[in-house]
């Protein structure tokens, strides 16, 4: 019987990651050592208050992305300047754990990331003081799931990684072992 198939992202962990962790910030319990907890992808659509079929072609590119199918979000107050009315659909969020947390990651950070023009290196200051990391891509294109031709409209996404970790050190370095190539 053949063995039930394990993100290599997750297998690294597993194998490599955690002691490494283990050894460089000296748990004693080993399950202190910081781990990945979930994504949160989060696309706003602006245009959507023109046109409706334009929050329809985004969730339908997030799912591509992530694997999972979206939510829409809605306008949780109107704002007259932006034509924008209360409970109106104005973007699209996923939260990804587990086996896709892992393989969207791994996805992430050796394919879209260097197919993003002029990238130079993630922010290493963005994260949030409890070991969260919040970054911008602003074309969604560059993930190999969206088909350029078949775009109308390129558009940009937050992806917020979400981690155990209690400290901004601990969580760079678990993020930095897992592939993320942060410059600073």
């Amino acid at each position: 019987m053949s063995e039930a198939y394990e993100p290599r992202l997750k297998r690294k962990y597993r194998e490599e990651i955690r002691t490494k962790l283990q050894e460089q910030f000296n748990y004693s319990n080993p399950m202190k050592v910081p781990k990945l907890d979930k994504v949160v992808i989060n696309m706003g659509v602006g245009e959507a208050v023109n046109d409706s079929k334009k929050i329809k072609a985004a969730l339908a590119e997030l799912e591509r992305i992530a694997g999972q199918k979206p939510v829409a979000t809605k306008a949780r107050k109107s704002i007259a300047g932006f034509k924008v009315r209360e409970g109106m659909l104005i973007g699209a969020k996923v939260t990804l754990r587990r086996d896709q947390m892992y393989e969207f990651l791994d996805r992430l950070t050796t394919i879209a990331l260097p197919r993003v023009k002029d990238f130079r290196g993630l922010n290493g200051k963005s994260f949030d003081g409890q070991g969260n990391y919040a970054m911008g891509i602003k074309e969604h294109i560059v993930f190999p799931e969206i088909n350029y031709d078949e775009v109308e409209e390129v558009r940009g996404m937050d992806i917020i990684v979400c981690t155990t970790a209690e400290t901004t050190e601990e969580a760079k370095a678990l993020l930095a072992e897992c592939g993320f190539p942060f410059r600073n």
